[in-house]
């Protein structure tokens, strides 16, 4: 682990972002931690061809009650982004359990936006012990929630252009006059064709397995699911497949797209802390 960098605030916050990163075995994780180290764990997982900036409006909303700490998934963001691992969900569940470990979080809710929730299942199917409960944010429950033809990317060719980029991005937002931040594209650029491909077809591969509505009911974790009603990859309606799983809570937020996070920091952190002020556990 390098020693802890101080980064410009984020989300606003008053005190500046820690940075670090953990050298595991296939691949060096980079981490950002904000908010009292005492404080409840509260994990962030970001999506698909995204980073942990993704959370960045929300954080200074999350500190004030918890420890917050977001993780860039291998493949993404300011992690390695080797081409002879795998970016299976589950080789990705387990790096983020050593990742914690290692930063000696025993308990933790765990939020995750879009193909980060899939993530978010793996690791309590993993390490049920180590999730307290779970916070999926328009997360599809299975493939046949999927928009596919307003989501696709072409990756004939790598990097992408510019008009490429916007137009798939467009995709995740629906608020009006939404302005889609640049530091995001930048995450799109910033990945390889390998790592998109795989983390794609990653996702694709473990839902077809089992959705996790299915994966999710024999867990027995506190659930919230958030879904912005007017989401254009994953249809909204699909939000009530959740509802199989005992005492899940499901929140539809109108007149927001697939990243409810971006779009309306306040609204989703709202729902987010009534959800996990019932179901955190205090560190020691």
């Amino acid at each position: 682990m390098t020693a802890s960098d101080g980064d410009s605030p984020v989300g606003g916050g008053s005190e500046p972002t820690e940075t670090s990163i953990l050298s595991l075995e296939d691949g060096d994780i980079h981490v950002c931690q904000d908010g009292p180290r005492d404080a409840p764990a509260l994990l962030l997982i970001h999506g698909t061809a995204s980073s942990a900036r993704s959370w960045d409006p929300m954080v200074a909303l999350l500190t004030g009650s918890h420890r917050v700490i977001r993780i860039d998934l291998l493949g993404h963001g300011r992690s390695a982004k080797p081409a002879d691992r795998s970016y299976a969900i589950p080789d990705q569940a387990r790096r983020v359990g050593l990742a914690l470990d290692r930063l000696g979080v025993a308990h933790a809710v765990v939020a995750g936006h879009s193909s980060g929730g899939v993530v978010a299942t793996a690791l309590a199917e993993r390490l049920p012990g180590l999730v307290t409960a779970l916070v999926l944010v328009n997360t599809g429950p299975g493939l046949g929630a999927f928009i596919a033809e307003s989501a696709a990317i072409d990756l004939s060719q790598w990097p992408p252009t510019d008009e490429q980029l916007r137009g798939f991005a467009r995709t995740g937002f629906s608020r009006a006059g939404y302005r889609i931040p640049e530091e995001l594209l930048d995450d799109v650029r910033g990945m390889t064709r390998h790592t998109l491909i795989e983390t794609m077809r990653a996702t694709r591969s473990y839902l077809e397995q089992r959705g996790l509505p299915d994966r999710l009911a024999v867990l027995g974790k506190p659930l919230l699911v958030i879904f912005g009603a007017d989401d254009r990859r994953w249809r909204s309606s699909s939000a009530s497949d959740y509802r199989a799983v005992p005492g899940a809570k499901v929140e539809l937020l109108p007149g927001l797209g697939h990243s409810p996070l971006l779009e309306d920091p306040p609204r989703t952190a709202t729902s987010l802390l009534a959800f996990t002020a019932l179901h955190t556990v205090r560190a020691f």
